[in-house]
């Protein structure tokens, strides 16, 4: 048919189209279809909505179907007050186990960074006390506190022992003199029962009439006397030796004379005479009488009644 014939029966049957959609749709005319027009993003938006609520229900379902809950009787009251303050407790109580995880983290690398400063100054230590070695053995040597050093004697020490050696040989040859060859001093190795003693400046005196060695503390007070006399000469000989020229022109001698026996006195006077003819000054503070005829040149101190003491000087 010609298209003026056509187009009222298109018309139709597109009137006739509209019509099944709009019933199968469930709209009641065109305005209604128009009314419940979408724009395309308000219908994605409920698109996403129903799909979450699909996800949920399906979750809630899951849920429901545990055996569990099928076991709970059907008149269980859910008590969704408590329920909520029970997660609330159980949210602050792992915020206050997140931040204690935290604290201990952080502590944790403290420490780690810590324990590897530690690590590497205990290697320069290591590195340190290798390099020292050497030296830290050689001082503990000298000092006498090294494991090489079996005898523990400093080095101090033993350079006074070496020198006491040279003292001891110079006091024999005046007390065998003094002792008419009785006595002889020994440096001894053994400390004596002195715990401030230093050990390898002990002495001993060798008795000759019974060729025992003795502790010098054994000794009568005379004889301790003349030794010890015997000691100092024997220093200041070596210390005149030793010291580029300078001489101990003067030897002053306190007390003690009144503990020897007149042999004895006479063999000490007559050492001290040898003294006073090599040169050296030679004074004597005594109240023994003998001396006075022994010593010329002498001070008299004596009291008076009133309280005073008087000098007097004599001269031979």
């Amino acid at each position: 048919p010609p298209p003026a014939r056509r187009g009222p029966a298109d018309a139709g049957r597109r009137r006739d189209e509209l019509d099944r959609a709009l019933a199968e749709h469930g709209f009641d005319d065109d305005d209604a279809a128009r009314d419940a027009w979408c724009p395309p993003h308000v219908l994605s938006d409920l698109d996403r909505r129903v799909l979450a609520h699909t996800a949920d229900a399906a979750r809630v379902a899951a849920g429901l179907s545990d055996p569990d809950v099928l076991a709970l009787p059907e008149d269980v009251a859910a008590d969704v007050t408590a329920a909520q303050a029970a997660e609330s407790a159980a949210r602050r109580a792992a915020d206050d186990v997140e931040g204690r995880a935290r604290v201990a983290a952080s502590r944790a690398e403290s420490a780690a960074e810590a324990a590897a400063r530690v690590r590497r100054a205990a290697d320069a230590l290591d590195a340190a006390v290798a390099a020292a070695a050497p030296v830290t053995r050689m001082a503990n040597l000298a000092s006498g506190t090294g494991s090489d050093n079996a005898r523990a004697l400093s080095l101090a020490t033993y350079v006074l022992g070496r020198r006491f050696e040279d003292v001891v040989a110079a006091a024999n040859e005046r007390l065998a003199v003094m002792s008419d060859g009785r006595y002889e001093l020994v440096r001894s190795d053994e400390k004596e029962d002195v715990r401030t003693r230093a050990v390898g400046l002990a002495m001993r005196v060798v008795d000759h009439r019974t060729e025992q060695a003795r502790d010098p503390r054994t000794l009568s007070g005379g004889e301790t006397f003349y030794v010890s006399l015997c000691l100092a000469l024997g220093m200041a000989d070596v210390v005149t030796a030793e010291a580029g020229g300078v001489e101990l022109g003067t030897l002053f001698v306190d007390e003690g004379f009144g503990a020897l026996d007149p042999h004895v006195l006479d063999q000490v006077l007559g050492e001290l005479g040898r003294l006073r003819q090599g040169g050296r000054v030679v004074g004597i503070v005594s109240h023994v009488e003998a001396l006075k005829q022994a010593v010329a040149d002498r001070i008299e101190v004596r009291p008076t009644p009133a309280g005073p003491s008087t000098l007097t000087v004599l001269a031979g």
